[in-house]
């Protein structure tokens, strides 16, 4: 372990988070996530299917502060039938410590960008000059209740020899969006450029509870 990573405050489970999100919806093809969903070597063949999420996060509250994020869910793998996160980024090196060392998230740290005008938002993921991800999203029309009791979550996470079931639960109120453009650096995040959302919606606020992994 390096010194910076020794020198990383601790904030265990449970957490919750508060802020805003854009939760994009797909049915991936399986052999399309099996050579470009990043997978680990023990999921790799073992991709069942489901609903996928691609997720942009902007936490205005959390136990290590605000900070923003981006990250992939393809769908259901076997044999536990659970989901992982395969690919996620964000913008605290604190933030990034305690998901690897609390749920076996695996997390990387990188700059990140989202500015808002009006009912359009620009995000950007890594190098300015060179992104990993940029997209702008529009929101519009009425807001309703949005909760994960509609699309459950259940993560089983592998990362330095263990394993984490967690099963985060989260709230909110939502609109629709849409991708109004959208460039991903396939050699660093799944092209998703290459599908089209089942749906796309804006939640904000939002309230996410991680509780302690199994």
């Amino acid at each position: 372990m390096s010194s910076t990573q020794e020198s990383i405050r601790q904030f265990p489970s449970p957490w919750t988070l508060k802020g805003e999100g854009v939760i994009l919806v797909y049915k991936f093809n399986k052999d399309w996530v099996e050579v470009n969903g990043f997978l680990t070597e023990s999921q790799k063949g073992n991709f069942k299917g489901g609903l996928g999420f691609v997720m942009l996060v902007n936490y205005h509250e959390s136990p290590v502060g605000p900070y923003k994020e981006l990250l992939i869910i393809p769908g259901k793998f076997k044999p536990h039938g659970r989901q992982s996160i395969t690919r996620i980024f964000v913008d605290s090196v604190t933030s990034t410590m305690n998901g690897r060392h609390n749920w076996g998230i695996p997390k990387e740290t990188v700059p990140i960008i989202w500015q808002k005008n009006g009912a359009t938002e620009t995000i950007g993921i890594g190098p300015e000059d060179d992104p990993i991800l940029f997209c702008r999203i529009k929101t519009s029309g009425i807001a309703f209740p949005a909760s994960t009791k509609i699309m459950p979550i259940k993560l089983h996470q592998e990362l330095e020899g263990k394993v984490y079931l967690t099963n985060p639960s989260g709230s909110g109120w939502a609109k629709l969006a849409k991708i109004e453009s959208l460039k991903v650096d396939q050699d660093h995040f799944p092209n998703i450029g290459k599908f089209k959302p089942l749906m796309c919606f804006k939640v904000n606020p939002f309230t996410m509870h991680f509780p302690d992994p199994e």
